[in-house]
């Protein structure tokens, strides 16, 4: 347990440790339980928050970035002359990550595809904006972009059928994939920050999810809003992401021997043949 909340110099279980010794015994003080919960968002924001470069969350995401992303992005910009990106349901500021000057240095476009009004206008002229959704884009011609990126998306896009419908618009977009997902495997749910919790029969979830606040949810206020926020995010097993991106290879990331996500990549034969 130690291990899994320790990364680099930041010590998550002595935080924990001691939000647990703060912990009032009863929680039928109203003052104590707000005070308690506070904690908790803190000890949450510490591990998950992408804004913090020492959080776990963001050193997972840097590595896989470092590893895998880039060295596929200058691939693509060597073999096809161009870097012509659709990051489904993805931000400006993830691309921030990157080594700076990397997409100047690569003369990348990114086309920010995401649903109507969930996103801001770009700062930067190298992003465009589509609002659309990304299970139905027949407006845009196969083969328009030279790589389709996804990040933790297609969990939440519903069920299998628009699961289908997604890997299919990914697929046929872009002769190159890279798309990610949490595992559903791994043991810590990372949506709702609670171990298993994506392992319990619906109704047991729905029951916590109007009880207290998980993760990222704050407490719901009915029946019907716990059952949004529990179907909000279905993770996927290695299997199920092979079913989706048939011609793609799966990537394990790991964490303390565990695989966390998975990574479906496909590389086109272009950059096997320039590579040669």
């Amino acid at each position: 347990m130690h291990l899994f909340l320790r990364c680099g110099k930041v010590d998550y279980f002595n935080d924990f440790r001691c939000l647990m010794q703060r912990t009032p015994k009863s929680c039928t003080n109203t003052k104590n339980s707000q005070a308690n919960k506070s904690r908790m968002h803190y000890l949450y924001s510490r591990i998950c928050n992408y804004e913090n470069p020492l959080s776990p969350a963001s050193q997972y995401r840097k590595k896989r970035i470092t590893l895998l992303l880039v060295g596929l992005l200058r691939e693509i910009r060597s073999a096809h002359g161009s870097l012509r990106v659709a990051d489904v349901g993805g931000t400006a500021d993830y691309w921030n990550m990157l080594p700076s000057g990397l997409l100047d240095e690569l003369d990348a476009q990114i086309t920010l595809i995401n649903l109507p009004g969930s996103q801001s206008a770009p700062t930067s002229p190298r992003f465009s904006i589509l609002e659309a959704d990304a299970c139905s884009l027949g407006q845009i011609p196969d083969l328009s972009f030279d790589l389709v990126h996804s990040n933790s998306v297609i969990e939440h896009v519903g069920g299998w059928q628009r699961m289908c419908e997604f890997a299919g618009e990914a697929r046929r977009l872009a002769p190159n994939v890279f798309v990610q997902t949490p595992y559903f495997w791994f043991p810590l749910e990372p949506h709702f920050m609670t171990p298993c919790f994506h392992w319990l029969p619906l109704p047991l979830r729905v029951f916590l999810l109007e009880k207290f606040s998980l993760g990222y949810f704050p407490k719901a206020g009915s029946l019907d809003q716990a059952m949004r926020y529990a179907e909000s995010a279905q993770l996927l097993s290695e299997g199920m992401l092979r079913a989706l991106f048939p011609d793609c290879e799966i990537h394990k990331e790991r964490a303390l021997c565990l695989t966390k996500s998975l990574l479906a990549i496909r590389k086109s034969d272009r950059l096997y043949t320039h590579r040669g």
